[in-house]
């Protein structure tokens, strides 16, 4: 019987300083390369969105195990910009977004097609996200 996982969520660091007599409360995300290097198997996207659960389920389903990171809105756009500079130049990032390997794999429509084409089970062991 599968036991459920616990999921992840996002929460970004705030350091608040004081500038000309007025507390400025800032908002720093913590390093995304790390969340990716750290997993083979990364997804990323909205806290409660309905197509970040279908990925994942996909993923539990062919026995990888990925980590989950869930995405507050007011953190968002700040997290697809750091999501975009990590991916290379000129690609826009989508959520939800997986990492397979360190490196960006693409959304749900391009999961789907890997897994329909029978491609994605070779890429996510040669990631390391899957053992047998």
């Amino acid at each position: 019987m599968q036991e459920a996982i616990p999921y992840k969520s996002w929460l970004p660091t705030t350091t608040s300083s004081i500038i000309g007599g007025s507390n400025v409360v800032s908002t720093q995300i913590s390093d995304v390369k790390n969340l990716v290097s750290e997993n083979a198997a990364i997804v990323l996207g909205r806290r409660g969105c309905c197509l970040s659960h279908v990925v994942k389920r996909l993923l539990l389903g062919l026995g990888a195990n990925p980590a989950t990171y869930e995405i507050d809105e007011e953190d968002e756009k700040d997290v697809i910009v750091e999501l975009e500079r990590l991916a290379g130049g000129g690609l826009q990032v989508q959520l939800p977004v997986v990492f397979i390997g360190g490196r960006l794999f693409g959304g749900l429509d391009r999961i789907m097609a890997t897994h329909i084409t029978g491609e994605l089970i070779p890429v996510l062991k040669q990631a390391g996200a899957l053992w047998l």
